[in-house]
């Protein structure tokens, strides 16, 4: 009979932990240089944008005109706000404002920028692309004085080139029915530069092997860009929408300088409320609490959008 030998359990050794190594004066001087570079960027974000902030919603609960003490008001001054029919109003209109004028600027671009991407020489690329840009660079209150002369019901050059092809002259500023409309065109105008530019770039980092192959399958045209284009543009298309929808929830310039809010109530938009309440009847209360509501809604639509790009936006 052989004897076997059992083997001892072995005892596995865990080593000790190996201590971190301790940091060079070369990190440590590379940490402080990256601390120098980003202290501007957030000290500008905390004076300029979390100190207002936080300052609007504490304003919003008193109330103050400047030259008497603040006195404490709670909740009423978003009461008040919620009651007012030129508040609702205003909401009203700037929510149908963002919905028209996000649309149409993106449509335009997005077209545009098809149009710049196909076969053009690059010089006359290049043409196009500051062409559309440069109305953005540009103030939007000189802008809006100069289109109003030119969407001048008696004397307006719209109104002419109209008239050309026999449509009788257009009351652009002062009808309730077109006076959006008008301030839409020209914010449409200034702003779409921008998302064309974006589109240009996404348009540009899609490889041309997928075109290529989709037209081997027989796409063409329209059923191309809707099929390939499309899905492979839309992380392009949700930061252009979000951008345009933040931009266009704080319109100001454009209904104040073209109809300052007329006819009636027709184009009077949130911001062009806060600015009067605050600036015009010193009621910085219910200005701030007005603020805080835009604030509110433009982080709900925001929440919102990025919420649905997990169903529409496709990445490669």
């Amino acid at each position: 009979m052989t004897n076997t030998r059992i083997p001892a359990r072995t005892r596995t050794v865990t080593p000790p932990p190996v201590p971190p190594a301790p940091r060079s004066a070369r990190d440590r001087g590379a940490r402080l240089l990256a601390t120098l570079f980003l202290a501007p960027t957030i000290v500008g974000i905390v004076v300029f944008t979390v100190v207002p902030i936080v300052g609007s919603v504490v304003l919003s609960l008193f109330h103050w005109n400047v030259i008497d003490d603040p006195s404490f008001a709670g909740a009423a001054n978003y009461r008040e706000t919620l009651s007012d029919s030129t508040v609702l109003v205003s909401f009203r209109n700037t929510l149908v404002f963002m919905v028209l004028a996000v649309a149409l600027q993106l449509l335009i671009a997005l077209v545009l920028a098809l149009a710049v991407n196909g076969r053009m020489p690059m010089w006359l690329r290049s043409v196009f692309r500051s062409a559309f840009f440069f109305p953005l660079i540009l103030s939007a209150a000189s802008i809006s004085v100069v289109m109003k002369y030119l969407f001048n019901q008696d004397f307006g050059v719209v109104n002419w080139l109209l008239g050309l092809i026999g449509i009788a002259p257009v009351p652009w500023l002062t009808s309730e029915h077109s006076a959006m409309a008008a301030v839409i065109l020209v914010y449409v105008w200034q702003q779409f530069g921008f998302s064309f530019l974006l589109f240009v770039g996404g348009l540009n980092n899609i490889p041309k092997e997928i075109h290529e192959a989709a037209s081997l399958d027989g796409a063409t045209g329209l059923r191309k860009h809707l099929n390939v284009t499309l899905p492979l543009l839309s992380p392009t298309l949700l930061v252009a929408s979000v951008v345009g929808i933040i931009n266009a929830l704080q319109v100001f310039e454009q209904p104040y300088v073209l109809t300052n809010g007329g006819p009636g109530d027709s184009t009077r938009t949130v911001v062009m409320v806060i600015y009067e309440n605050a600036f015009e009847q010193l009621r910085f209360g219910e200005a701030s609490a007005v603020g805080v509501l835009l604030f509110v809604l433009i982080m709900a639509v925001t929440a919102l959008q990025f919420r649905l790009s997990r169903r529409f936006v496709h990445y490669q």
